[in-house]
Order: C-alpha cells, then sequence, then structure tokens
C-alpha cells in the first residue's frame, strides 16, 4: 500500500467516524417534518405577533402551522425539536453582501460603468462565508459586486444553502447595483462626483431608452419589433420596478442626489445601502418620497463635530422618522455572520431592539421583494428558520440551530462555530 493511498483510507475513516469534518457536514439535513416547541416564537408577521410556549411544524420545506404548544399536537413522524428555553426567529436576511464568490470575479472594475456583470456567475455554493452566515443564523443573501465603480451590474438573491447554484438560487438578477460617490472616486479613474453622475445618468438613460422601445412596442404603439440586446434587456425590471436598485450611497449630498435623480426622476425602485455619517439628516426627503427602504451599516456611528457627540445612524434615522429601516453588513467588510451584532451595536447607540430584530429579518425581507417567501414565521412560508438561546439582539446569545427550505444546514450540537 503506498504512501497516498494510506492517507486516503485514514481520512476516510476520519469523515465516517466525525461526520463535522466534512465539508458536507451542513447540507446533508434532508427536506422532511419538523416540530418545534420553544419558549417563544418571534413571528415577525404584520400584527407582530410574539407567541410564549409555542410550537412550530415544518413540512415539504414551508411553514406548515404556528401556534401555542397547547393548541397544536405533533403529528407523528415528524422530529421533535423541544427546546423550552430558546427562541425561534426567521432566519435572518442580508440585504448588502459581497461575499458571494471569488473576490477577484466580484471586482471586475472595468470602466465606470458595467452594465453587462453579472454576480450570477461568481456564485459559489457551499463557501466558507456561506457556512459562517448559517451559523450566524443568516439564510437569505443578496449578492453583489464591488464598489470601485458607479455601475457595477447586476446581484443575485440566494439562500445560503444549495449544493449547486439552482439550488441557492431565488432570482437573478436581483438588483442592479450602483454606487454614488464613496469607493469610485478612490480607485483609478480619478473622476470628481460631477463626471460620476453624468455619467451614471447617461447610462441609465440610455437603459431606459432601450426599455420604452420594446414598452411601445408591447403595446402596440410601433409594429417594429426592436432588437434584442443582452447588455441592457435585464434593465426592463429595473424600470418596470419588478427589482430594486441597491444604491452604494453615504453622504447627505449622495443620498439627496440618490433620491432625486433615481428615485424621483428615473422612478428606480431604489435601496439606500449604508446610509452613514451623515445621511440621517436625508431623513425628511426620503419620508416624502414614500416608497424608499434604507439599509445601515456597516458603520454605526457617526460622530458630529457640530454637535460635539456620536451618534448612533439607525438611532438617527429612526428619530428621523425613517420606518422602512434594516441593517447590513457589507461583507466581507464586516462578516455576514455579524448580522445581529451589528444589529445589537445599533441598539447600543439608541435603535429599538424589536425594531432592530426587524432590520434583520422582516424589513430586509420587504427591502429585496421577497416578504412572500422569508422575513416572517407564517404558515405557508419558506421554512428559513433560527433557533437561538435567546435575543439575537443580545450578544450573549447565539444561535443553535438553522434551517432553510425545512433542512438543517447548522446544528451548533454538531459542530458550533460561534
Amino acid at each position: 500500500m503506498t504512501i497516498n493511498s494510506t492517507k486516503r483510507r485514514l481520512f476516510s475513516i476520519v469523515f465516517a467516524l466525525v461526520p463535522w469534518v466534512s465539508a458536507s457536514w451542513v447540507g446533508a439535513g434532508e427536506v422532511g417534518h419538523l416540530a418545534f416547541r420553544v419558549g417563544k416564537v418571534i413571528t415577525m408577521d404584520n400584527k407582530n405577533l410574539v407567541l410564549n410556549n409555542a410550537v412550530v411544524l415544518v413540512s415539504g420545506g414551508e411553514i406548515e402551522k404556528v401556534g401555542l404548544a397547547r393548541d397544536i399536537a405533533i403529528p407523528e413522524g415528524y422530529t421533535l425539536i423541544d427546546k423550552p428555553e430558546h427562541w425561534l426567529v426567521p432566519g435572518l436576511v442580508e440585504a448588502h453582501n459581497h461575499a458571494a464568490g471569488s473576490m477577484g470575479d466580484l471586482h471586475d472594475y472595468v470602466y465606470l460603468t458595467n452594465p453587462g456583470l453579472r454576480t450570477l456567475a461568481a456564485l459559489a455554493p457551499e463557501s466558507e462565508n456561506a457556512k459562517r452566515g448559517r451559523a450566524g443564523g443568516v439564510t437569505t443573501a443578496l449578492m453583489i459586486s464591488g464598489s470601485g465603480n458607479n455601475l457595477s451590474g447586476f446581484g443575485t438573491l440566494t439562500k445560503l444553502a444549495g449544493k449547486n447554484v439552482d439550488e441557492m438560487l431565488i432570482r437573478s438578477p436581483g438588483c442592479v447595483k450602483i454606487s454614488q460617490a464613496g469607493n469610485p472616486e478612490r480607485y483609478w479613474y480619478g473622476v470628481g462626483r460631477s463626471f460620476m453622475y453624468y455619467n451614471l445618468r447617461q447610462t441609465l438613460e440610455k437603459a431606459l431608452a432601450y426599455h420604452r422601445m420594446w414598452e411601445r412596442y408591447e403595446k402596440g404603439e410601433t409594429t417594429k419589433k426592436p432588437e434584442f440586446d443582452l447588455f441592457w434587456h435585464d434593465f426592463r425590471e429595473v424600470f418596470d420596478r419588478e427589482i430594486i436598485s441597491l444604491i452604494h450611497t453615504q453622504w447627505y449630498q449622495v443620498v439627496m442626489s440618490s433620491v432625486d435623480m433615481l428615485a424621483k426622476k428615473l422612478k428606480m425602485r431604489i435601496v439606500l445601502g449604508h446610509s452613514t455619517f451623515e445621511a440621517y439628516k436625508t431623513a425628511p426627503l426620503v419620508i416624502e418620497q414614500g416608497d424608499i427602504y434604507t439599509s445601515n451599516g456597516p458603520r454605526q456611528i457617526y460622530f458630529d463635530r457640530r454637535q460635539r457627540k456620536i451618534m448612533g445612524n439607525a438611532a438617527r434615522w429612526w428619530q428621523g422618522g425613517v420606518r422602512k429601516l434594516g441593517v447590513n453588513t457589507d461583507s466581507p467588510v464586516v462578516p455576514q455572520e455579524e448580522l445581529s451584532f451589528q444589529a445589537a451595536m445599533a441598539c447600543h447607540y439608541g435603535w429599538r431592539p424589536y425594531e432592530a430584530l426587524r432590520g434583520i429579518t422582516r424589513i430586509p425581507a420587504e427591502t429585496l421583494t421577497l416578504e412572500n417567501r422569508v422575513g416572517s414565521i407564517e404558515e405557508g412560508k419558506d421554512a428559513d428558520l433560527g433557533l437561538w438561546t435567546g435575543d439575537p439582539i443580545d450578544p450573549r446569545c447565539a444561535c443553535e440551530l438553522t434551517v432553510i427550505d425545512g433542512r438543517i444546514v447548522y446544528d451548533a450540537s454538531v459542530r458550533r462555530e460561534f
């Protein structure tokens, strides 16, 4: 027997005896029948229902039934997970993630605007980032390209589990990614904000012109069928407001320009990603527009030199009246598994714990137009769940079990990550 064959045999024995060593230890769970009997269920539904001593039944990858333990009998054949001291919450939703796959692929800085790029081609199933995210209770993520140019193509909505891309995929394209100042100015292009706005707008106006050509043809206003152009065609969903435009935007001036140029004039469904520094001062503009979601992070604090004190960004947005408010990590700037910790930091600096938990579950699900599938524990929705030792906003608590589409994808009793 050769040395190499001996090594292979030893490894096979180790993997057989210690299942968690294998890279496939998460994802080994089968879609079946699960019954959670827990101390508290935070549903995050429209009624903000919180159930104590509750049962949640899962079947066929979906949530089958939610209610008080005294009202729900656990059927035969269901695997009972009995945790009377634990909280069951919706799987966390990360609305701003750059850790989909190869960082080189995700940061293809070719031109200032790159309408043709797609993160779908860079997805890496069962990556270490995905595994660690699941250990932090994260089940859904918007995977986007980098921010070194003003328009970096289209992102992809994914679950953080799946042996291949098809199993991960929720929707592609899932957004168009735009950067309003900051990173693009720091890289090698050497342009200022005036050219940034001009160049970004002329790109979007070309896309809009393509969309309107097809609209006129579809409405019968012209009989000439436009020529299909892969470069521009995905923008049709942008201007039909079927997918969001995620805007990397932070300072007051560029947030103001994002609202005016993209939301008001081009009628795009925008999400203000980052929204840090003094961006919260634009709250009246955001409220007036009415259809904008704000996703704060990864900076949770801002030192206001005029008032000479540290501000909590999320708290200031909230004080300004903004209610469509979530939290993101901007992974890998902050790892996606620390999403709950970012929400905890927001509370330390003045936000409200329940709203912070909504800000990493229900609100980002609405942000990504996925509220009919994820973000809350309701009958008929995807069985994406996190079983926690307590409140996820309390850093002393940990995720013990993560379920995606009815399949256990992280189990701390098998191998604890955090």
